[in-house]
């Protein structure tokens, strides 16, 4: 319960700390194309408040690697010396990440042409991305461990490059990225529509909701159809881990896909679901008459939680919302409508930042519970690798203390940045720094 703590609140500084420089990128190169001080404005306020998010992202992600070795002895003490090279990796992206992003921050009035202070978001933005893709692939050997032997119960012949290009790598890193750039682009534009609701006349706040949303909408698709592909490698991988998914117990061609219900795990019988006709088969192999491996063909201890169900039903959910929300937003704008700026429309999308983290955390929990018994996927279980210390509860509730005080110190901070630095106070500077031609040269 600790390491899925510490993993559930490290996971959402993780996603913004993968998803906001790209977002900081975009609009300062369409503030720079279109000499626009509202998107150059944009640029700065989001890379102020990411550095508080990175801070407090340093710290949790210390912990885990922490806890690698104070909860997981057994596993690190197996498979350290594999995942040790894309572990120092990560830290190696995220110093070169934090490095660059210091020196952004502290040019803004040093560079007389922006397009070469934009270059300075490029390491930012492919720092971040390294980032996630090393820690990603740790995670992808522990689903498909391969690059190395064993012997007498001990891991010899160790290559960690070779398990760094593991089977499940690609899917995973793709759909992390896509999810991180989608959720950060969902969330910029809730703050933007809840500075609207509450009654700002700012174009400053309209042309945040207005790129935010068309960015949302793009990855939202990419994640959907990255989505498809996952679901394809779990079936042809980890069909145990797609049949518990998807409460689908017995092998058949045509398997319908189940969403939502009550299961009655005595009788496997599921009560109130929607059974969409195929969808599973099509899902898994991309043809309606495919056979699904059902999860009557496991060994009963070798079968997932059953609740990875309603983690599955909740990510798709919101996914699927996020879409829609954000396609009519997009027609809405292209013809003109009226309900796009309406006040109830707003609210919806002020609702899809908090929704698309939730997601996110969905998204995390069937990963991690839908591998299980497994801590290392036919090799090593969660209980053979976990520590048996007595005081693990005693440290659960002082991390659970420590992610609150970091949690509510993060809100209350950026509150305060904001607060004290209002979007018409930062204009009307940049506006002057424009009108003194101190760095405006493109």
């Amino acid at each position: 319960m600790l390491t899925l703590l510490t993993l559930s609140v490290h996971i959402l500084y993780a996603t913004v700390g993968v998803g906001i420089p790209l977002m900081i990128m975009i609009a300062q190169w369409i503030g720079i194309k279109k000499n626009d001080n509202h998107y150059i404005l944009m640029a700065r306020r989001w890379a102020r408040g990411f550095v508080i998010t990175v801070a407090v992202g340093v710290v949790t992600g210390t912990i885990i690697g922490l806890q690698l070795s104070l909860l997981w002895p057994n596993f690190m003490e197996l498979a350290g010396n594999i995942i040790a090279l894309p572990l120092f990796m990560e830290v190696f992206a995220f110093f070169f990440e934090a490095i660059f992003l210091g020196i952004y921050l502290y040019t803004w009035d040093r560079f007389e042409n922006q397009k070469k202070h934009f270059l300075l978001l490029i390491p930012v933005a492919l720092g971040a991305g390294m980032s996630a893709y090393f820690i990603t692939v740790v995670n992808g050997f522990m689903n498909a461990p391969q690059g190395f032997d064993i012997v007498d119960g001990t891991l010899v012949n160790a290559n960690p490059v070779l398990a760094m290009f593991n089977l499940a790598a690609p899917t995973k890193v793709a759909h992390v990225l896509a999810t991180a750039y989608m959720t950060s682009a969902f969330i910029l534009a809730t703050i933007a529509a809840f500075c609207l609701i509450r009654g700002s006349k700012q174009a400053y706040h309209k042309k945040a909701l207005h790129m935010t949303m068309k960015i949302g909408l793009i990855f939202s698709i990419a994640a959907a159809l990255i989505g498809d592909f996952s679901g394809k490698y779990l079936a042809e991988y980890q069909p145990e881990k797609l049949a518990a998914a998807e409460w689908h117990f017995e092998t058949e061609r045509g398997a319908p896909l189940v969403m939502y219900g009550v299961l009655d795990e005595e009788t496997q019988e599921v009560k109130y679901g929607i059974k969409i006709p195929y969808a599973l088969s099509i899902l898994a192999f991309g043809s309606p008459n495919a056979e699904v491996i059902g999860l009557n063909e496991f060994p009963v201890e070798e079968q997932p939680p059953l609740e990875v169900h309603y983690y599955f039903d909740i990510m798709v959910t919101i996914g699927s919302f996020m879409i829609v929300v954000a396609l009519l937003y997009w027609f809405g704008m292209r013809q003109g409508y009226s309900f796009v700026t309406s006040k109830w429309f707003r609210w919806i999308i002020v609702l899809g930042g908090p929704l698309s983290m939730l997601a996110i955390e969905a998204g995390w929990w069937l990963a991690e519970f839908g591998r299980q018994p497994w801590i290392l996927r036919g090799i090593m279980t969660v209980d053979q690798a976990a520590t048996s210390s007595d005081y693990v509860g005693h440290m659960f509730v002082l991390f659970a203390i420590l992610y609150a005080i970091l949690m509510i110190g993060t809100l209350v901070i950026l509150r305060k940045i904001f607060a004290n630095n209002p979007v018409e106070k930062e204009l009307a500077k940049l506006d002057a720094e424009k009108g003194g031609g101190q760095t405006w040269k493109s």
